[in-house]
């Protein structure tokens, strides 16, 4: 097919596709219909007692997706993911895939959805993109009703003494809001509640989001939810919604959005999407529950991290591997052309044009993601992800750096020719596995102070000289440390278009410092957040919002999502 003349948008080529009933795809995978809860034809959960049953399987192999830093121009992560999943089955491999479940902030904001495009997409897109099974809403229900029992503890008298000044937890919601990141409660006197400051985050950065996706099963789920820290005391100790009293309650809220979703690709790929936190504001990766149970099912599980390795492939890595004990056999990382470009200096206006130059530049940036991964003892593939604009020679140009430092590489078509476009990658993984067995070890010992846990991060992942404190994290650095939580691994909160805090520069920067504002604790995620730079846990809408080109026809179709 040539692109260039018979180009299909990502929901024309979705709504093409001819889907199996879930039935079918789970029986691919040994599931039978009462291993599955269906959700209409296309869509099901892994019930409790299947997910129990797994448990005592052999695991198969985690193939870990992640990429540089994100550009305007795009790179095509999740494309990737589903279209190297598809490519193992085509030859022959037993794969799926677990994913992160789209967030409508940025569906409707600027980033679009995260099923993937052309030719290797889950499905069915506009579902998974929207609403889908509600798992993000429950989020939402159960992190709300949690403010509005704290509130409500406060109005009644106050028995745990909260000092409405020191609450930490904060409502919110699935959208992209600015106007809700301060706000006044309880005005219009004594029957409306006690006023006092408070603010909105966007669901994915819920500590109840990363508790779903970090907990092993519905009793760990409840363990983790009465370790949050909701609020601190007139005598400065933290209160938790363990003191509460009321975990139960927010588990019955979420009992059945702790059940991984399966779905498929256009090939028929299995497909668990699972949970949604993002990269640039909590730790980035699909649950726990999806990941394993995808590995007792498959022999191949590719899952990405959000964003460029800095973020959610440090956080997979640092975090994640420790709460699910597992860890990747080999890493992909995602590069267009395109975006190297950008890395390089070009405006995206100016990215049609063939700039060896700035290519070249720009291959800095994916240098220092290859280090990254290679610090942590993993075997790794970089994936140029292929664009229609793309010169022969600059193509060759990419390969020729690559192979000058002995970096694996790949070209892959998948937008294009779905899994086929993905073989060679897949091979090339299989190549790796076989030829460099994963020595793999977290960057840091939880027994370091949360201070040198942060430089760490920042000097090996970022590349940066140092890190500067504000006053008030340096005072959090003491109490958290006082608290007990100074053995948790830290969560980045910072910019994904950057190393550094700073969005605007792209490239490989040197010599650089980040600014550390301030700590919060997610005890019950088992992480401490570390906000850098101005980074917002409740993001804004773009002057071009994606919503203004979507719609719906008279049948029900979705139009302009992507």
């Amino acid at each position: 097919m040539d692109i260039k003349t018979e180009f299909k948008t990502d929901i024309e080529i979705a709504q093409m596709a001819k889907l199996k009933p879930i039935r079918e795809i789970a029986e691919k995978i040994g599931l039978s219909e009462d291993d599955i809860e269906l959700y209409g034809k296309y869509k099901a959960k892994l019930s409790f007692d299947t997910l129990k049953k797994l448990k005592t399987k052999e695991n198969g192999k985690i193939i870990l997706v992640t990429s540089i830093n994100p550009t305007p121009a795009g790179e095509g992560k999740s494309t990737v993911t589903v279209g190297l999943a598809d490519a193992f089955n085509k030859i022959g491999k037993k794969a799926m895939i677990a994913l992160r479940e789209p967030s409508l902030g940025p569906t409707m904001g600027i980033k679009g959805g995260a099923t993937g495009g052309g030719y290797a997409q889950v499905l069915p897109m506009e579902d998974i993109n929207l609403h889908f099974t509600g798992d993000i809403h429950a989020i939402t229900t159960a992190n709300n009703a949690l403010a509005a029992l704290i509130d409500n503890h406060i109005q009644q008298g106050n028995e745990l003494r909260i000092d409405q000044r020191r609450i930490v937890w904060k409502r919110v919601l699935d959208l992209n809001d600015r106007a809700l990141r301060k706000v006044v409660i309880g005005l219009g006197g004594p029957v409306h509640g006690v006023p006092r400051e408070d603010g909105f985050d966007i669901t994915v950065a819920s500590e109840i989001m990363a508790v779903l996706c970090l907990a092993e099963d519905l009793e760990d789920l409840k363990r983790r939810l009465s370790r949050m820290v909701i609020a601190y005391n007139y005598d400065k100790q933290p209160v938790t919604v363990g003191d509460l009293g009321v975990e139960g309650a927010l588990a019955l809220i979420l009992k059945e959005a702790v059940k991984p979703n399966l779905v498929q690709t256009i090939e028929h790929t299995p497909a668990l999407i699972h949970g949604g936190p993002f990269a640039n504001i909590a730790h980035g990766c699909n649950s726990v529950i999806a990941t394993t149970a995808a590995l007792k099912l498959a022999d191949y599980v590719v899952t990405e991290a959000g964003f460029g390795a800095d973020l959610g492939a440090e956080k997979f890595l640092n975090i994640k591997t420790r709460s699910a004990g597992i860890h990747p056999e080999a890493v992909v990382i995602v590069a267009t052309i395109r975006a190297l470009k950008m890395h390089g200096g070009l405006s995206k206006s100016e990215l049609k044009k063939e700039d060896i130059g700035a290519l070249t530049a720009g291959f800095a940036n994916l240098k220092k993601h290859i280090e990254t991964i290679e610090s942590f003892g993993l075997p790794y593939v970089v994936a140029i992800n292929k664009f229609y604009t793309d010169t022969d020679l600059e193509i060759q140009t990419l390969f020729d750096l690559c192979r000058r430092e002995n970096i694996p590489v790949s070209l892959t078509e998948v937008w294009e020719k779905g899994g086929a476009g993905g073989v060679n990658l897949a091979q090339t993984i299989l190549r790796v596995i076989e030829e460099k067995e994963a020595n793999f070890s977290p960057l840091y010992d939880l027994s370091e102070p949360l201070e040198e846990k942060i430089r760490t991060v920042v000097q090996k992942v970022y590349g940066g000289k140092d890190v500067e404190f504000s006053p008030k994290a340096k005072k959090q650095l003491v109490e958290f440390e006082e608290n007990g939580w100074g053995n948790l691994p830290v969560c980045m909160a910072k910019t994904q278009y950057s190393l550094t805090d700073d969005p605007g520069k792209l490239g490989r920067p040197t010599d650089f410092t980040i600014s550390v504002r301030e700590l919060k604790p997610s005890i019950g995620a088992g992480f401490i957040v570390v906000l850098t730079g101005e980074v917002m846990t409740m993001p804004g809408l773009p002057k071009q919002p994606a919503a203004l080109h979507m719609n719906v026809d008279e049948n029900g179709n979705a139009v302009g999502l992507f």
